[in-house]
This record gives structure tokens, sequence and C-alpha cells, in this order.
């Protein structure tokens, strides 16, 4: 088990750093390069453990992909239906994502696949997949009264159907999307708040197109795809981390190279902005396809907020880093409608109070988010990740406003996203 320590930083954060590949994106792109005619080249590819086993995934079904580990990939699509029946178990690791859009892809084969997954991910709710993917016609078979992997599929005609989805989830939407290009009739699904929208900015790039009113969604199936150059953004949700380092360390003043700007994304800028933090967007490009820009950001004195509704899908991701910052916010920050945080990779509430509560936070659970009073000053402490990403490098900028050293346990899950999250803090620290 890793353990990482962190020093408090005695001199503000400087320098500028590139961020690596959106997660999304990259999933996707290899997952709709794969289901393409042609080549899809791919720049700036996250190669982080998450998007290597979706990568493995369709090696397996025999696709074939070049250049992992370097920033370029190739991936050699052989269309809506070719892929072949794997050899062996998908092994999804501790990618959700990976795991609930493949459901939709696998479900419309001609062939039986297995997936399964580390044991964060077995413990990861698959019944919101495997409900609407059964009312087309699917065959899924998961342990628990189909409810979590290991998971059977046994690929079968689909037909569209309309449905209503009780969350707002761009997995839940992606998976049936998916499976929708492999289903006879229209599918239709319906959010209650609209979620991340990469899936239906690629499908419309590679050629798919789509009808989309309000909050519903609708896709015609048997669609082809072509293989184009995709270029990845920056990934925000990885940006995060920075951005409240540089808001947070005084006399930090840092440069986030390429982030994506997709709006569906951006609600962690929003959040920013309305505690009073200090940044400014430069050199936008890509307002065609997926949007990025170059983040400025700067110390800043933070006042609370309250966060909750449709903006809570656009910062899901970003909820640790946000309690962390709330922690030296003025006054009582709150954050409702989170109740999607007890279903990632380890239960987010209970995890954010645990932890933070260790290094002095005075922060409080609620069954559907947080509160936290601030500013505290925070204490170095032993704190533990639950092997989860986001919590590790939450707490890793956590430690370096609190006085003394933070001890953070079990942390090569950051290896899911962000391999070189450290060798970057590192830089930034001089």
């Amino acid at each position: 088990m890793q353990t990482i320590k962190i020093q408090p930083v005695e001199r503000g954060l400087q320098g500028s750093i590139p961020i690596p590949g959106d997660k999304s994106i990259s999933h996707r792109s290899i997952m709709l390069g794969a289901l393409a005619e042609g080549k899809t080249v791919i720049t700036n590819f996250l190669n982080s453990e998450d998007c290597l086993c979706t990568a493995k995934a369709f090696q397996n079904m025999g696709i074939e992909i070049a250049g992992l580990g370097t920033d370029i990939v190739v991936v050699s699509g052989n269309g809506l239906h070719g892929l072949k029946e794997p050899s062996g178990i998908l092994d999804m690791g501790n990618s959700g994502t990976s795991t609930r859009l493949m459901s939709g892809i696998l479900s419309g084969q001609s062939f039986y696949s297995v997936m399964s997954g580390d044991q964060s991910l077995c413990r990861r709710p698959m019944s919101r997949i495997i409900k609407p993917l059964t009312g087309m016609g699917g065959r899924l078979y998961a342990r628990g009264n189909n409810q979590y992997l290991p998971m059977t599929i046994v690929g079968s005609p689909l037909k569209g159907i309309d449905y209503q989805s009780p969350v707002a989830s761009a997995q839940v939407k992606s998976c049936l999307m998916l499976a929708g290009l492999y289903a006879d009739g229209v599918t239709r699904i319906t959010e209650p708040a609209l979620s991340r929208d990469h899936t239906e900015r690629m499908l419309t790039y590679l050629g798919v197109s789509f009808h989309r009113d309000g909050l519903t969604l609708s896709i015609q199936g048997t669609q082809t795809l072509q293989g184009k150059p995709i270029r990845v953004p920056g990934d925000i949700s990885s940006a995060a981390f920075f951005m409240a380092a540089g808001v947070i360390v005084k006399g930090s003043e840092i440069i986030l190279e390429n982030v994506g700007l997709n709006p569906t994304r951006t609600g962690i800028l929003d959040a920013i902005r309305s505690m009073g933090g200090q940044f400014e967007i430069i050199n936008e490009i890509g307002k065609d396809w997926e949007p990025s820009g170059n983040i400025r950001i700067q110390f800043s004195q933070l006042k609370a907020a309250e966060f909750g509704g449709t903006l809570i899908p656009r910062i899901i991701d970003e909820v640790p880093i946000l309690a962390v910052l709330a922690t030296q916010a003025e006054g009582i920050t709150v954050i409702k409608d989170a109740q999607e945080l007890k279903v990632k990779e380890t239960n987010r509430i209970d995890a954010v109070v645990n932890e933070l509560s260790k290094m002095g936070a005075q922060i409080e659970g609620r069954d559907d988010g947080l509160v936290i009073e601030g500013p505290t000053l925070l204490k170095g402490a032993r704190v533990q990740s639950y092997g989860d990403h986001r919590m590790a490098m939450s707490l890793a900028i956590a430690g370096l406003i609190a006085k003394g050293e933070t001890l953070i346990e079990d942390t090569e899950c950051i290896h899911t996203s962000f391999p070189n999250f450290m060798d970057l803090l590192q830089g930034l620290k001089g």
C-alpha cells in the first residue's frame, strides 16, 4: 500500500502545467473509434489505468489499437458489427465508465461476454443500466440480484424504448445511446437534469445524428460512424485540484494549460467564481468540437456558498475538492442534492467527512451532501483515500495548507486518472 507524504507549502505555488487528457473523452474515443469505419487518430489520449482498461477490452475483441503509452493512439475501427467474442473475462479495473458504456455496446452484439473489475468496482451499482437494457431486449445477468459485477451479457437483438432516467447520469445516458445504435427503431432517453454531453458531441462529429428536445434525447438505430482525428482536451476534473491549490495556497499564481471547457463540465469554475475565487480563461479554442483553453488562477479570499440543483451533475466529481475549498471559505458552505456521491468509488460523503475531520475541518455529512464551516486552520494527519483517486488528490491539496505533515494512505488509485499528479505538484512547489 503506497503512502504519500505532503508537507505544507511555505511560499506560493508558481508555474504553468499541462493538464492530462480528459478521462471521459479518452474512454469514448476508444469505444467510438472501435465502432467506426476506418482509422481514428487520438491525440492527447490519457494513458491512465482506467482508460487502458477500455483499450485492452477492445483489443480483446479484435480491435487493433496502436500507440498505447504514448500521446497519440490510433484505433483501427471495424464498424458497428466488427467486434469479436472475447476469449476471457473483460477486466474493467476500477472504471465505472468503461463498464456502463460498454454494457450498452455488448448488449447488441451476437456473442457472449463477461465483465468484472476490482473490489471497488464490484460494489458499484449496475442495476441502473441493467434495467433499461433489459427493457430493450438485452440479456444481462449480474451478481446480487442483478446489481453488481461480475456481469454476463448474452448479446441479442435490441429494440428502441422510451426511458425516463431517475438520475442525471452521463454513464446511463451514454450506455443507452450506444445500445440504441444497435436497436431497431428509436431510443429516447429523458433525464431529470442535463448531464455531461461528451457522447453526443463525439457521435455527431463521427457522423451520427440524434434529436434533442429539452431533456429528452432520441437516437435512431443502425447508423454508421466514420473514423476521424480526435483531439482530447485536458481533463477539467483533474485541473480542479490545481485550481483549488492556486486559490487556497497564499501567494500562488498558476496557469493550467489546455483545460476542457465543455459547458456541461465547467460547474467547478462556476463554484469557484461564486466563492470569490479569482481566475481568467485565455486562448480558448475548439468551440466547434470540445472547447478548451488555458486558465490562470491565483490565491483568493473565499466566501461560503450553497450548491445544489442542476449544478450538481456538473460538479459531482469535484465535490471532494470543493469541500477542501469550503474549509477555507468564510461562513457555512452547503452542498445538497448530491446523493450520487454515495455510489462513487467509495461513499464520498462519508469519506470526505471522516478524513477532513481528522485534519480539523468543521464538517457534517447529510443524506444528500455536506455542510462545512470555515475558515479552518487544518492540521496534518494520517488520512485514508479509501482507494478513491479523487479523495487521495483532494487530501493532498488539503495537506498543502495544513500545519505539519499529512500522510495519505492507499494512493496507488491516483494512477486510475492522473498518473503524473505528484510530479506536477512538486514542480509547482519548486
